[in-house]
């Protein structure tokens, strides 16, 4: 009879510390989950920016990875340099602002190309002739593998004068490095080594 209440004792006991065992691994996968949960929401909540509209509502803006804007920034870089570079009026003034604000997105390379279209009468035949010009960037290739990016743009060149237009295809080349953002330079690059490798006449269309 004492033996077999021992054994109901040990038997109990058993079952006890299995009990006991079981729900400490339950609360310790309770508490594990708990604590990841909150990690993932805290993860959560630095992805959001709140902020102000004119100080009377609020509203929620989801933050990215600066490096995911990158590639985009760079081609509205380089669209943009082409844009200003090769807009051009029959006005002086008018060039003069365009090359300075296109010279802010890139290194001397640039300003020597502007150079040598001056030292040979270039601009001089655009105020003279008034002839407009104006450009159409079909893409930008950017090779974001090495650095500093390697860039090849393609591009349309309409030559206006009152007699005809002139469409020309325009191939240039350059490297974008990162330099620091500005009112100027919004996109934070600066081009390097622009060089044209292409711009000649694809045809003549009179007015």
């Amino acid at each position: 009879m004492e033996f077999k209440t021992l054994r109901n004792i040990e038997n109990s006991f058993r079952q006890i510390r299995l009990y006991a065992i079981v729900f400490a691994v339950l609360c310790i996968a309770v508490v594990g989950y708990a604590v990841w949960q909150s990690y993932q929401f805290a993860e959560a909540q630095r992805q959001k920016v709140y902020v102000l509209d004119n100080g009377k509502s609020l509203m929620l803006a989801l933050s990215q990875d600066a490096s995911l804007n990158r590639p985009v920034e760079a081609r509205e870089h380089v669209k943009r340099f082409h844009e200003l570079f090769f807009t051009l009026a029959p006005d002086k003034n008018a060039i003069e602002s365009n090359m300075k604000r296109a010279f802010n997105l890139a290194d001397k390379s640039a300003f020597d190309y502007y150079k040598d279209l001056s030292e040979k009468g270039y601009y001089n035949r655009i105020i003279s002739g008034n002839v407009q010009q104006r450009i159409e960037v079909d893409s930008v290739v950017c090779n974001f593998d090495t650095y500093p990016y390697a860039v090849r743009t393609y591009a349309k060149q309409f030559i206006i004068r009152s007699s005809n237009v002139t469409r020309r295809s325009l191939v240039t080349s350059c490297y974008l490095v990162n330099s620091v953002r500005s009112d100027n330079n919004p996109q934070g690059f600066n081009i390097e080594k622009f060089a044209v490798l292409e711009n000649r006449d694809v045809e003549v269309i009179d007015r």
